[in-house]
Formats: structure tokens, sequence, C-alpha cells
């Protein structure tokens, strides 16, 4: 449990740090925008923290797992270990050389899935929306970039890089889903004999 309130921990910071840029962004009709696009760098800081957690939680889980698939379960059930198997010894291997069993961009992936994405999409529709109705409704495409300009960066580029962000992690989180769904069905057939 404590690991799971690690987690929540940074997913919070992400909430509230995008709520303060919402409430100065939107404070005044002439306030930038420029905090909801800084907030995003907080955001990405936040999800590779908790995805380093999220990869040392999922060594403890996957310990337990094998506990209560291996040990409990087969001894509360028929009172054999089944100790042939030599699952202990795979267990005690990750006891003794500890190793992550995903990999950071897997953790990273799991995260965007479970939280991270849809702060980042409510952050970007949050900048549309600034852009789009603040102070007042954009009339034209022209009048739309013109607002979405930040400093000598014009408002197309802010625009473009904007939509490569979502995309990148709409493509992370498709990626991870995909990526465990093959690891899932490998550890069904039997191809696969690690804990992770």
């Amino acid at each position: 449990t404590i690991w799971r309130t690690r987690l929540d921990t940074t997913t919070n910071w992400s909430v509230v740090t995008l709520g303060v840029a919402l409430s100065i962004s939107y404070a005044a009709p002439g306030a930038s925008p420029l905090p909801l696009v800084l907030v995003g760098v907080l955001v990405i800081f936040f999800l590779v923290i908790e995805a380093r957690r999220y990869r040392y939680f999922n060594v403890w889980r996957a310990r337990a797992r094998w506990l209560e698939t291996h040990f409990y379960a087969p001894m509360l059930t028929d009172g054999d270990l089944h100790l042939d198997e030599n699952w202990q010894g795979a267990l005690a291997q990750d006891y003794q050389r500890p190793r992550y069993h995903i990999s950071m961009m897997t953790a990273i992936g799991r995260r965007v899935r479970r939280n991270y994405l849809w702060i980042l999409l409510i952050q970007a529709l949050a900048y549309a929306g600034k852009i789009a109705v603040h102070p007042t409704a954009v009339t034209s495409w022209d009048e739309a970039m013109a607002r979405a300009d930040v400093g000598p960066l014009p408002g197309e580029v802010m625009v473009a890089m904007g939509a490569v962000y979502v995309a990148a992690f709409i493509a992370i989180a498709v990626w991870s889903r995909l990526s465990d769904s093959r690891r899932g069905a490998a550890r069904g057939t039997g191809q696969s004999g690690s804990m992770g």
C-alpha cells in the first residue's frame, strides 16, 4: 500500500500543478496561455518520477503475486506446494539478484494509460479553450494563431508542437497497450517463464 500511495502522490502533484496553471491562465481575459504550456514540462517530470516508482512497485507486486499463486493457493487448495516446478528457485533468484521486470518505457506507457493521458488531454483542451474563447470568442483562424503566439514563437509553431505533444503521448499509450497484450499472450502460451 505504501507503493500505491507513492504513485498517487506524483499524480496528485500533476493535477495540482495543472490546476494552478488553469487558474493563472483563466484568471483574467488578458492572461497568457503560457502557464498551460509550461506546466507540460512539470507534468512530464512527474510522469518520469512516477514511472520510476512504478518499476519498483512492479517488482514487489510480482513477488507478492508469485507467493500468492505458487505458495498460498496450492497450499490451500490441495496441500501440495508443487516444489518440483522450481518456482521457489526463480523467486529466490529474484531476491538475490534484484532487477526491474519492465523497462522504463513500458512503465511510462502504463502510467500514461492509467492517469497521465487524461491529464495531458485536459491540458491541451484548456490551452485550446483559452485560445478559442478568452477574452472573447475567436472569429478567424488568423486571430486564433495570433492568440497562440508565445514570445518570438508564432502561434502555428505552438499549435504544431502541442499536436506533436499530444500525439506522442497517445502513441506511447497505444504502444504500451499493444506491448502488454503481446506480453500477456506470450505468458499465457507458456513462452515466458519470468516473474515480470
